[in-house]
């Protein structure tokens, strides 16, 4: 059954201050509305709750990717098809253009937008990932000011976020301090395009005379939010990537995940798939 359209407000403001004002002035009554990718979907089947938003996708303040020597800063409404486009980006983090790359459609990627990835808060998404992997900074501004969080603390439960109603993400901060890690992506689902992920895990690490320095592992589809696998992380670093190490690793990232069946599939598939990346992660970066 699709929504009545009549029913849905949608406002363009003129630039961000008006926007945040907008918000702050009825907190509640009106939520941004970038891309629109999620957001449509849910309105063509007339589950849209939500009546009232304001259009951000032509807002300059939230566009450009920005290169500096420690940080690149990416505006909010940045598409998955500049993402992939950026010579700097596929250099320096392949694991957000690989994501980019495996969102939906050639459609979606020139509409779909980072900063409504994130906001969308679902744990199959395929960016997320990587973003934890690359211990991604948001930047979050309202009417109050501006705050900065790592995006790591971000999500407190299934579809549950820490951005308050007067807040929009504007930036997404990337340090530049992982280039010369090997890096590691894979999207596992029904199909190999357009499918939304069974799991999917993006990892990286750092190795130091045939030890692992430093490393980082994160999986979306396997818990009721994308999980940083720090126990599992925390294994690894300073070991040999041994035949020992590699299983305890599978032991310990079993305990970290919590895969649930689901008509896109089952919680033992999961399961092994997440242990079975792992391993191939493992693989792939030992010397």
């Amino acid at each position: 059954m699709r929504s009545y359209v009549p029913g849905y407000e949608m406002r363009a403001p003129r630039n961000l201050p008006d926007t945040l004002d907008r918000m702050a002035h009825e907190p509640g009554t009106w939520k941004p509305f970038a891309g629109g990718t999620d957001l449509m979907v849910l309105l063509e089947a007339g589950k849209l709750p939500h009546k009232n938003f304001l259009s951000i996708w032509k807002l300059p303040e939230l566009r450009g990717i920005e290169t500096k020597s420690e940080y690149v800063t990416l505006g909010a409404v940045t598409s998955y098809s500049e993402i992939r486009r950026h010579a700097l980006l596929a250099r320096d983090f392949p694991l957000l253009c690989r994501a980019a790359a495996e969102t939906g459609s050639v459609a979606t990627q020139n509409r779909g937008t980072l900063g409504g990835n994130i906001a969308n808060a679902s744990p199959a998404a395929d960016s997320p990932p990587a973003l934890l992997v690359y211990d991604a900074e948001l930047e979050l501004v309202s009417a109050r000011g501006t705050r900065w969080l790592p995006y790591q603390h971000f999500w407190k439960g299934y579809k549950q976020i820490e951005l308050r109603s007067d807040e929009l993400i504007r930036a997404i901060r990337l340090p530049r301090e992982k280039t010369d890690w090997v890096h590691f992506y894979r999207k596992v689902g029904t199909r190999r395009a357009q499918a939304i992920s069974k799991v999917c895990f993006a990892g990286a690490a750092r190795l130091d005379a045939g030890r692992i320095a430093d490393v980082r592992i994160a999986l979306g589809s396997v818990a009721p939010t994308v999980l940083r696998a720090i126990e599992t992380e925390k294994l690894l670093r300073r070991e040999k990537l041994t035949p020992a190490i590699v299983q305890a690793a599978r032991e310990t990232l079993a305990r970290e995940i919590a895969p649930i069946n689901d008509m896109r599939s089952t919680a033992r598939y999961r399961l092994l798939v997440a242990q079975n990346l792992l391993a191939e992660f493992c693989e792939r970066i030992a010397p």
